[in-house]
């Protein structure tokens, strides 16, 4: 049996800052914004909203939908780049504040991509019978490390959380094929330098328009599938043009692309998460439906995943 996800939680702040909003602090526009990377608005964390708490809130949620007990999970592992502190991991405050007291736990670092990471890595334990239940947590607050005075990046990002529950799944459904990448030598081009995060856009969106695409592409057909074969694809949220590059590699039609970069901005490793909550309370996802889910980040980092959805 397959090891797949029987359970989704998000969570997303309550304060929103528009592109107006950021047109009275920095030397921009809505329309410019707009036209070049889709987002319209984003969440930003209260300053007393760590990133643990956006973790428990998306992990509870996921929980209860996988209708199991926190006593159930055998292990916790959390994308972020910005825990609340460099330890103990979000994974252990994560693991004490839901009473999941079996579990083991930690943090995995790999920006943007680290949901795709967690999912393949909880992949591994469920699929050997090392643990029934996996919780994988995507959850930033970039805002703590995003300088508000840099137009290039302000614009950009934003804070949430998705969760979900890996656990082996019925016969067909789950995770049927993955890809993982790494190329240090870029990891130039997107880094924490300092209090704050630096981006080559330029480098950035040629490296992800590529890989984005061909990731896709590379996880359809280990699954043995063609591209008119998928349902949805759900592209990490980071740039519509990204996005648009990698659909198109893929031949969809737009209606069979996740898009809530309009609303959440860039939220690294919570993006995916966050747009797959989306997409099954939307109805757009459904049983047996194939999504291929594809993401990358700093390191520079990526990764893909093709699922047949369903318990």
């Amino acid at each position: 049996m397959n090891a797949g996800i029987i359970g989704l939680g998000s969570y997303a702040p309550d304060q929103i800052l528009t592109n107006e909003d950021l047109e009275k602090k920095i030397d921009t526009s809505d329309e410019w914004i707009r036209t070049r990377t889709g987002i319209e608005e984003r969440r930003i964390a209260a300053p007393e909203e760590n990133t643990s708490h956006m973790a428990f809130k998306a992990a509870q949620e996921a929980i209860k939908d996988a209708g199991i007990n926190p006593e159930q999970i055998g292990l916790i592992l959390v994308a972020t780049v910005t825990p609340d502190n460099p330890f103990p991991s979000v994974a252990t405050m994560l693991q004490e504040q839901l009473g999941a007291s079996n579990a083991a736990a930690m943090d995995v670092s790999a920006a943007c991509a680290g949901f795709m990471y967690g999912i393949v890595t909880a992949k591994q334990f469920v699929e050997t019978d090392t643990y029934s239940h996996v919780l994988v947590v995507g959850v930033e607050k970039l805002s703590k490390i995003t300088n508000w005075e840099d137009r290039n990046t302000a614009v950009l990002f934003g804070d949430g959380a998705g969760a979900v529950i890996v656990s082996k799944v019925s016969e067909g459904r789950g995770i049927l094929s993955f890809e993982l990448g790494a190329n240090g030598s870029g990891g130039k081009y997107l880094q924490q330098d300092g209090p704050y995060l630096t981006m080559n856009g330029r480098e950035v969106f040629k490296f992800a328009v590529r890989q984005m695409g061909e990731s896709a592409v590379n996880v359809i057909e280990k699954a043995g599938l063609n591209k008119e074969d998928v349902d949805m694809l759900i592209p990490h949220q980071a740039n519509i043009r990204i996005m648009e590059a990698a659909r198109e590699r893929l031949e969809l039609p737009i209606e069979k692309m996740s898009k809530t970069i309009h609303k959440y901005g860039n939220t690294s490793s919570a993006s995916i998460p966050l747009s797959l909550k989306e997409e099954v309370m939307n109805g757009k996802v459904n049983d047996d439906d194939v999504i291929v889910m594809v993401g990358f980040g700093g390191g520079l980092t990526w990764g893909a995943i093709a699922l047949k959805w369903g318990r």
